[in-house]
C-alpha cells in the first residue's frame, strides 16, 4: 500500500493536468448563437446553396435553420458531423424533436428545420445534399 499511494497521487495529478487543458471555449449558459441560414434552391437555380462553410467552436451552443424552397427534394447528409455533436433538439413543422442523433434531414417540399447543437469534437466535417454533390451542393463544418 505504501508504494501504491504515491502512484495513485501521481496518476490523479496527471489526470487533472490533462483535463484542465481539454476544456472547451464555449459557455452553455448563454443562448445559442444563430448561424447563417442554409437555404437550398432559389428562383435562379435548383442547385443553389446559400452557405458552403460554417466556422464553429467546441462547447458553444448553436442554432442552424435549414430551409428548402421546394424546387427539389433535398436530403442533407453529414454523418461525421452529426456523430461529433451533442444534439439538443430539432424543430420542424411545429414540432420539437428530441433525439440522440441524426442521420439525414430530408425536405420533400418547401419547409424548414432548425437544429440546436453543441460541437464536441474538432475537425472538418463535410455535408452534402444526397445525389446533388456533382451539382456543387456540398459544404463543410470547420470545428475548432
Amino acid at each position: 500500500m505504501r508504494l501504491l499511494k504515491p502512484l495513485m497521487i501521481a496518476g490523479f495529478a496527471g489526470l487533472m493536468a490533462v483535463t484542465s487543458v481539454a476544456q472547451a471555449a464555449g459557455d452553455l449558459t448563454r443562448r445559442p448563437q444563430k448561424l447563417p441560414d442554409l437555404v437550398m434552391g432559389s428562383d435562379e437555380s435548383d442547385y443553389f446553396m446559400s452557405q458552403k462553410e460554417y466556422q464553429l467552436e467546441t462547447g458553444k451552443s448553436y442554432k442552424l435553420a435549414i430551409i428548402s424552397n421546394g424546387q427539389k427534394e433535398y436530403a442533407m447528409q453529414a454523418p461525421e458531423f452529426f456523430s461529433s455533436i451533442f444534439l439538443r433538439k430539432v424543430e420542424a413543422g411545429g414540432m420539437e424533436i428530441k433525439a440522440v442523433s441524426l442521420t439525414e434531414l430530408e425536405f420533400e417540399d418547401a419547409s424548414e428545420a432548425e437544429i440546436y447543437f453543441v460541437p464536441v469534437k474538432t475537425g472538418e466535417f463535410e455535408f452534402e445534399m444526397e445525389g446533388l454533390e456533382g451539382k456543387g451542393m456540398v459544404g463543410v463544418f470547420k470545428v475548432k
